[in-house]
């Protein structure tokens, strides 16, 4: 078998719905609520009261295509985070390295407004601000998250190597060097 044949696979299309921000038929569906999110916000009783006196609300879903999960694919997605708070801190997704950390992310913000907070191992930070129509580029080596700082959903397209994989481990250790805030209308950056 050579190289060509262990890659090779049939093209294929796939059907977004871009006012609700869904991949129709995806491979993978991933749902976060907010209980999967606890040790991520700074007020934990805040989330424990918005799990229980909102029923659990969801925070944000990935929708996956049926790429193998290998060097010289590109795996993408529709990454589609709520608006909200905890508190008075915004929505966001969980975040993480990749796995393979040489590896590089495209998002192209596709509706609502937010932030790509990207930090490295030791501690350096950068937001981009997220729009309809803006792409933001995640280097290798830097952990990202989403954060949705508007009232409507952050839908983002997303890509990456297929072989890049997930790393939520560090992050729930380190977490990330600063938090947004959604206060009196303004948003709010601060230092953790």
């Amino acid at each position: 078998m050579t190289p060509i044949d262990k890659l090779k696979m049939e093209p294929f299309g796939v059907n977004f719905d871009l006012e609700t921000g869904e991949m129709l038929n995806p491979k993978n569906h991933l749902v976060r609520r907010a209980s999967d999110m606890k040790g991520h916000y700074k007020s934990e009783a805040s989330l424990n009261e918005l799990i229980q006196n909102q029923n659990n609300p969801l925070h944000y879903e990935v929708f996956e295509v049926p790429v193998p999960e290998k060097s010289g694919q590109l795996m993408y997605c529709i990454s589609k985070l709520q608006p909200g708070l905890v508190g008075d801190e915004c929505f966001m997704t969980k975040g993480h390295y990749h796995t393979v950390p040489e590896t590089a992310e495209i998002y192209l913000c596709l509706r609502g407004e937010g932030f790509m907070m990207m930090k490295t191992s030791d501690g350096e930070c950068r937001l981009e601000k997220m729009t309809r129509g803006r792409m933001v580029y995640v280097p290798p080596f830097w952990a990202h998250r989403s954060i949705n700082t508007g009232s409507e959903a952050l839908i983002s397209f997303c890509v990456y190597p297929g072989n890049a994989g997930h790393n939520y481990g560090d992050i729930e250790k380190e977490g990330f060097p600063e938090r947004v805030f959604l206060r009196n209308g303004k948003v709010v950056i601060e230092k953790r």
